[in-house]
């Protein structure tokens, strides 16, 4: 295809827009492949939520990926939260389309969406003149769809007003950074509004950018689309006066689909080529972003934690044996060579803060019990070298990684630790990660059904058709469940309600904090991800816990464990009514009448002891010291559980079957 006869989507929703937006970013990037177009742009409303999984997708595959974001504009200040009477100055923002073309350019993208939430939310984040003129660097606007503040002005019969808003927009980015976009998606108003950027256009000398606005990838999936608005409304199909798309258009067209509609104006097409040349972004994976820990003067990050861990050693120890000295120097060394010493020191540091302020923590879980360096820092309580426990699992020179310990604190008391953190390193640097609720197999069914308007009873006995199995899908469940695969041939309404489910099913629905993760950064966090406020405390994260890692920035996991707040609620009141102080840590491990209780299946509240199939191998089992309990764990996996390695276990630990070493 001749270079010039092409055209590049500059105006995209992604599922990130969340509701909204109906096009996954895989299949995204690999229409725009099939097409043979040279680039493709990401533009979510008033969010950058995909923008990192849709720039490895697209690099990947050879498309160039643009970065933008379709945000919301106030019409006056942002920092004003409350509605006007005036038509024109009203509460509801513009539309205004911003597209990277350099990394300033994304780093003030993610500034300005930031502050849009941090400053500027009202029913949706916003910003406005002021943050577009601090941030414009490195950034190509268009005018926006229907609702930017040019059409707005033309459909309220003010050329006057939209002249003011063009000369603003070319002041804040420069003649050769700002586009008249121009669309035809079937809306009635468009036809005027498109004559009169043609002749703003023509008048002002302003290039013309053609876009569609794209929700959907294939026309026919306008129907899934609208199901899904729907579900942003709560409203149903048949509902007259409910949120409605005008037109079927919104959908990723073909060069020669958008000439048909747009042809007219082929330099509008054009631009979209050279709009494409100009956004040149790069984005850097696997920086070292551990935030700077301040140390005592005189000393190194290296040589403070060498001199707490042997202060520590001493400590735990008593007595250094030459193991525990190597070890420990070992540790060390590595700790050095890979640059995570400020790692642990920040670790170290909230643990005590923690422990200090009588704020439970965990003993230790996962591979972090390995290491003596933790062991000494009280990070973890497990002495690794008594279990004979590897660092090499937790850290390794030939595996480049960022350190990763899990630390449970109390339930009741997590968020404390998260505010001293907080405090010590700045608002801006420390955040929670997102985590995006998708629609399950069930979920898709229910909401296809109530938007459907089929009766509750009809869609439940759907629902409960699909198997209860971790990620089941409901394509699997039509080949697996012949009632199902029965029903659904037979009765055409079941038949649209799983239709449309299914093209529903895996798409982001909601957004929400995730459970642990917690995010420390050496600078303010909208320099690598954009941020955003839940409710009226939380900073959260705009890219999830992959992205984040992959960036290189600093992630860790505050678990809330319930089980600590109830030992502490254990303590506290064997403390108030027998006057006894138990510590813990210095509790008998091999204690018979608690291997009596715990063989006796009386495990409920036992933190990882409580399941069902937990209960019924311990009682199997009949654990007589520690070492059985850390062996449970180990076994009850799905790999051990269905090769029948755990009933040989059973049975070799009980005596009904010869023990046989393999070395």
């Amino acid at each position: 295809m001749d270079s010039r006869k092409n055209f590049v989507h500059l105006h995209v929703h992604s599922e990130y827009s969340l509701l909204d937006g109906a096009v996954r970013i895989k299949d995204l990037v690999e229409k725009a492949k099939q097409l043979n177009m040279p680039a493709v742009a990401l533009t979510d409303h008033g969010v950058m939520y995909g923008i990192i999984d849709f720039y490895k997708q697209a690099v990947s595959r050879g498309i160039k990926p643009i970065l933008g974001c379709e945000v919301y504009q106030a019409p006056g200040s942002r920092l004003n939260k409350q509605a006007s009477g005036s038509n024109l100055k009203d509460s509801a923002p513009y539309h205004l389309t911003l597209l990277a073309k350099n990394i300033t350019g994304y780093k003030n993208l993610m500034k300005l969406v930031s502050f849009s939430f941090l400053e500027g939310f009202y029913y949706k984040p916003r910003i406005d003149e002021e943050l577009l003129r601090q941030y414009s660097d490195g950034i190509l606007a268009l005018s926006g769809c229907i609702s930017g503040k040019i059409p707005k002005m033309f459909q309220a019969g003010r050329e006057d007003l939209a002249k003011k808003a063009l000369d603003t927009y070319l002041d804040i980015f420069g003649s050769d950074n700002f586009y008249l976009e121009i669309q035809d998606s079937g809306v009635p108003e468009q036809a005027e509004v498109n004559r009169l950027l043609v002749e703003f256009s023509s008048k002002y000398g302003v290039p013309l950018a053609a876009t569609n606005d794209v929700h959907y990838l294939e026309q026919d999936h306008y129907k899934a689309h609208d199901v899904l608005l729907c579900i942003q409304t709560g409203s149903t199909i048949n509902q007259t006066d409910r949120l409605k798309f005008s037109s079927n258009e919104f959908y990723f067209k073909t060069y020669e689909q958008m000439f048909n509609k747009l042809g007219h104006f082929p330099q509008a097409i054009e631009n979209t080529l050279d709009i494409a040349e100009k956004c040149n972004v790069e984005l850097e994976f696997g920086l070292s972003l551990i935030p700077p820990f301040q140390v005592p003067v005189s000393f190194s990050p290296d040589s403070y934690l060498k001199k707490i861990c042997y202060e520590g050693a001493k400590q735990r120890y008593g007595q250094l044996t030459t193991e525990i000295g190597q070890r420990l120097e070992k540790e060390l060394s590595v700790i050095e060579k890979m640059g995570f010493s400020e790692y642990f020191l920040i670790v170290w540091d909230f643990v005590q803060f923690a422990k200090k302020n009588n704020i439970r923590v965990g003993p230790g879980r996962g591979s972090a019990a390995g290491s003596i360096v933790s062991y000494v820092l009280n990070i973890t309580d497990i002495e690794p070298l008594k279990y004979g426990l590897l660092f090499e699992r937790f850290l390794n020179e030939e595996r480049k990684s960022m350190p990763d310990i899990d630390i449970d604190f109390c339930y009741e008391k997590r968020g404390e630790v998260i505010k001293y953190v907080t405090q010590k390193y700045g608002t801006n640097r420390v955040a929670q990660l997102i985590t995006f609720g998708t629609m399950a197999a069930r979920q898709a069914i229910r909401d296809a059904g109530r938007v459907l308007e089929v009766t509750y009873a009809d869609v439940d006995k759907i629902a409960k058709m699909i198997p209860m199995e971790l990620n089941v899908t409901i394509q699997n469940s039509l080949d697996q469940v012949p009632d199902l695969m029965e029903l659904y041939q037979q009765d055409s309404k079941v038949k649209e309600v799983i239709d449309t489910a299914i093209s529903l099913e895996g798409i982001s629905r909601q957004d929400s904090i995730h459970a642990a993760g917690v995010v420390i950064s050496a600078q303010d966090l909208y320099n690598y991800t954009p941020i955003q406020r839940e409710g009226n405390e939380d900073i959260v994260t705009q890219y999830k816990m992959e992205d984040v890692q992959e960036i290189g920035l600093l992630k860790m996991d505050f678990l809330g464990l319930k089980t600590l707040s109830l030992i502490d609620k254990a303590l506290f009141f064997i403390s108030k009514t027998k006057n006894i102080e138990i510590d813990t840590g210095t509790l008998n491990l091999d204690d018979e009448k608690t291997f009596k209780m715990l063989s006796d299946g009386e495990c409920l509240g036992v933190f990882q002891l409580e399941s069902s199939g937990m209960r019924e191998l311990v009682i199997n089992l009949k654990p007589t010291r520690f070492e059985d309990l850390i062996a449970l764990l180990a076994l009850y996996r799905p790999g051990p559980l269905q090769s029948g390695m755990v009933s040989d276990f059973v049975e070799a630990k009980n005596g009904r079957k010869k023990i046989n070493y393999p070395h």
